[in-house]
């Protein structure tokens, strides 16, 4: 029988594998072709000799490492641009904005103002190359008018800690911002507008990755303030006050499907949580698990799915349901955490310890990572854990922590904890349930 450490670093070594797939150098590099003067992406060609000038602009996790790769790709036809993101590169032609995620900041709005301007100036003959990718939400951050940076940030923390959906969040972030929404389309209008988009999102709905810069917006100030009913989200006055005018008609809505700022607008998602999935099987084929993904849209609960995975796990090597063990169950999507307590540790540390408190048998490893590097603020990916991370003498313990939201100070110095530091990239979590034993395994 395989011994557990060897599981453990088998399933870190898938996680690892699918991260790096998804590095945006390596995903620009393989989706943009370049021929002469012909830019391909999609299916799409822009022919840039019928071009005035070519800009840069966008935000996000991956916006640093796309930004170097794509003045690498361009090369003098790139004329300037600017990105706001969490994991800067060394650019030349593009001005990068170290920003904060997941809450705005001053360096966040100077940034974003910076990316507006750019887009405002663009002409009809130039072309706007964006990079929307996730973590964009709180990095594109320029508040309405009418909005402090103080007041967005206490109801931005309010709503990551309500247990909501990204849909929901989202749907509140865009109307009290000026670039959310499909506002940098209408800022960069009639410019032609190519989105270059990593998705972090369950389904790559273009309207709620980075809150859908580039993308027509469904939602409405009514729908903000449903949300912020719905959670019970007691916002500060003048944001309440804002999402109210623009509900009465005072204030302009977002774009939404039809408007003429997206006739020029064409959008691609260059990588997603497949990217990582397909790499993270091949990885574990490669080491002699049987690979399954089973989805790409988990959502919900972060310690409930954590259950749920490990029942399949157990289902694998009991009954050999829905696949045979050595196995390898992989899924992808993004939980979610209700705070209640005073911990600290994002969706992912909660999970692996969920898992932990389920596993009993020896025959199963369950991995989890934020594709990012960072789990809901902490300084680590993830976690690998097995039936021995929880023991007898501990279990009180792990389910004292977890109530009260505490998965990093759990998992804080052992072994299990997945440390890859900032990634360069986001395209949501990645989760790994490594069953039975491959027979060619090594130590």
């Amino acid at each position: 029988m395989q011994s557990e450490p060897d599981r453990r670093s088998h399933a870190r070594e898938c996680l690892l594998a699918g991260i790096d797939a998804a590095n945006p150098r390596a995903v620009l590099e393989e989706q943009l072709q370049l021929d002469r003067s012909v830019l391909s992406v999609g299916g799409s060609e822009v022919d840039l000799s019928t071009v005035s000038d070519v800009f840069l602009v966008g935000g996000g996790n991956a916006a640093g490492t796309a930004a170097s790769a794509l003045e690498s790709i361009l090369g003098d036809r790139l004329m300037g641009g600017a990105v706001v993101t969490d994991d800067p590169r060394e650019t030349s032609r593009v001005t990068t904005f170290d920003g904060t995620h997941p809450l705005p900041s001053e360096a966040n709005v100077t940034g974003t103002r910076k990316v507006l301007e750019i887009a405002e100036g663009a002409g009809p003959d130039d072309l706007v190359l964006t990079i929307i990718a996730g973590g964009g939400s709180s990095l594109l951050c320029a508040p309405s008018a009418d909005v402090s940076l103080d007041a967005l940030r206490s109801v931005t923390d309010s709503l990551l800690a309500s247990g909501a959906d990204i849909d929901e969040i989202n749907a509140v972030r865009k109307h009290c911002s000026a670039i959310k929404g499909g506002q940098l389309a209408r800022a960069a209008a009639p410019a032609r507008v190519v989105g270059l988009v990593f998705s972090d999102v369950v389904g790559n709905k273009l309207d709620v990755i980075a809150s859908g810069p580039t993308a027509p917006d469904p939602t409405t100030y009514a729908d903000a303030l449903g949300v912020l009913d719905r959670y019970g989200i007691s916002a500060e006055p003048a944001v309440r006050d804002h999402l109210l005018r623009g509900d009465r008609g005072e204030l302009q809505e977002t774009p939404k499907p039809g408007d003429p700022a997206f006739d020029a607008v064409e959008n691609h998602v260059v990588a997603d949580t497949d990217t990582a999935l397909d790499a993270a099987a091949d990885a574990v084929a490669s080491l002699g698990y049987d690979p399954l993904v089973l989805t790409s849209r988990i959502r919900g609960e972060a310690r409930e799915a954590a259950k749920t995975h490990v029942a399949l796990g157990e289902e694998v090597l009991a009954t050999g349901r829905p696949i045979d063990p050595p196995a390898a169950l992989l899924t992808g999507g993004e939980t979610t955490v209700t705070v209640r307590g005073d911990g600290s540790g994002g969706p992912n540390l909660e999970f692996a310890l969920g898992a932990a408190l389920e596993l009993d048998d020896d025959g199963i490893a369950v991995g989890c990572v934020d594709t990012d590097g960072y789990d809901g603020g902490t300084d680590v990916a993830g976690a690998v854990v097995d039936a021995a991370t929880v023991d007898r003498g501990t279990s009180a313990q792990a389910q004292a922590m977890l109530a009260d939201n505490d998965a990093f100070g759990f998992f804080d110095g052992r072994d299990e904890l997945v440390v890859t530091g900032a990634t360069g990239t986001n395209v949501n979590d990645l989760r790994v349930v490594l069953v039975g034993s491959p027979s060619d395994a090594t130590d």
